[in-house]
């Protein structure tokens, strides 16, 4: 990404001379030579380095004040330029919020060096210590810059599905490895025109044109994948999946690590702010994921009908098989007092198909019968239900045994209700992401 610096001068032979000076490539530079139109110029393009002469007749230490005001939240360099040399003058300035104060006439070499200088040091105070890619605060400010420009752009939203479960599993130093290793990928296969920023840990964030946007991301999905099992250990590879430790000697089921890209462009859509950029890039990344593959979705004009939009609605529905009746009551009553949807089976059988309830609760039966485990075994390979998420209890205590046949909570019995409370909620909100 381009850095921005706006100089703000009312001398147009000499701001003119300081633009050619310092615009390159990777310096978009801008000149306003009114205070007000410098101040929209300064909240629509969130400058990274600002320079400010004494040419206007307000008190250069005043407008540093004013202008550090209202940045507050992306806090650019300000360097202020002067024809006065005098020490107090100075003082007051950088008192007033100016990171430098240059004297005119200023060296030309030096003046350059300077200004580079500063802007590098904006840029690297920015970026993200794993991979050294620009921060969340930096990439707005790119998605800002990317919808306020006229040429058209794509953008890509790249989420590491699974990431806080191997985190737990393989620890912060393994999942920093895996961090890098894939900021590398994603770095090497972007032009170097482009960027690649973060959003959070776990998203990364590509600004494209238009015609590079599909075909990085279907790149990204094979090299994802094509790596993806050297992080894992040969017991999790062979097994198929991680378990996590959880309370009272519980056991998660956690699917391996893959990526969901979302992508959108301003060719077929307009986006006014940063916040309707992500929205839009969220929603669309939840429709990518895949369980345990890399997947991409690029949003395309959309054929629609009135009322044809469907509002996703909060999924509550909690269905019991529970042998022991009084245990099956009790749950019951406890679920539906937290305000859970919960319905009591009353046989081993599949729910029925007009029904998809959001979290499954199964006893595992005993060793020679497995009515339990058989019936997670035929929910996890119905279609139908391969969101839903089946907490299995048993007194069968081998975790392996009962996460094989594609539970996603294995619950050793006897657990305190409390806790099964606690993993319904995780699980309650996995679903409905």
């Amino acid at each position: 990404m381009q850095s921005v610096t706006l100089i703000i001068d009312k001398r147009l032979e000499m701001s003119v001379k300081y633009k050619k000076l310092l615009e390159s490539d990777y310096n978009k530079v801008l000149i306003s030579r009114y205070i007000l139109k410098s101040m929209k110029i300064i909240q629509d393009e969130e400058p990274d380095l600002i320079i400010i002469s004494d040419s206007f007749d307000n008190e250069l230490s005043g407008f540093c004040k004013q202008i550090r005001a209202l940045t507050y939240n992306m806090r650019p360099v300000i360097v202020a330029l002067s024809k006065s040399a005098d020490i107090q003058d100075r003082i007051k300035v950088l008192n007033s919020g100016a990171d430098d104060f240059l004297s005119e006439p200023v060296d030309k070499n030096e003046f350059k060096v300077r200004i580079e200088a500063h802007l590098r040091r904006e840029y690297e105070s920015n970026l993200e210590t794993k991979e050294f890619l620009p921060n969340d605060s930096y990439t707005k400010r790119a998605i800002k810059r990317a919808i306020n420009n006229n040429s058209d752009w794509a953008m890509l939203y790249i989420k590491i599905e699974n990431f806080k479960d191997y985190k737990k599993a393989y620890t912060e130093i393994a999942s920093d490895k895996l961090l890098q290793t894939y900021g590398a990928i994603i770095k090497a296969s972007v032009p170097e025109n482009d960027y690649v920023g973060k959003i959070r840990e776990d998203v990364f964030f590509v600004i494209t044109d238009t015609l590079k946007a599909e075909n990085v991301a279907r790149f990204l999905t094979f090299a994802f994948d094509s790596v993806a099992n050297k992080f894992y250990a040969e017991h999790d590879l062979t097994r198929g999946y991680m378990i996590l430790q959880g309370d009272e000697f519980a056991g998660k089921r956690a699917g391996f690590v893959h990526f969901t890209i979302s992508g959108i462009s301003n060719e077929n859509n307009y986006y006014n702010d940063v916040s309707q950029v992500l929205t839009s890039l969220e929603q669309l990344n939840s429709m990518a994921n895949l369980p345990n593959k890399s997947n991409y979705i690029i949003d395309r004009p959309k054929i629609s009908s009135p009322n044809s939009i469907e509002q996703k609605t909060y999924n509550k529905d909690i269905y019991i098989y529970e042998s022991d009746e009084a245990l099956s009551t009790l749950l019951h009553t406890i679920l539906n007092l937290q305000g859970y949807n919960a319905k009591i089976m009353t046989s081993y059988k599949l729910p029925p198909k007009s029904d998809i309830p959001a979290i499954i609760i199964i006893d595992a039966g005993d060793l020679e019968k497995k009515n339990g485990l058989n019936l997670c075994y035929k929910i996890k390979k119905e279609q139908k239900f391969n969101k839903s998420k089946v907490i299995v209890t048993s007194i069968i205590h081998d975790k392996e045994l009962v996460l094989n046949t594609g539970a996603d909570l294995y619950l050793p019995k006897p657990y305190e209700i409390p806790t099964l409370i606690k993993w319904v909620d995780s699980l309650l909100n996995e679903f409905n992401q």
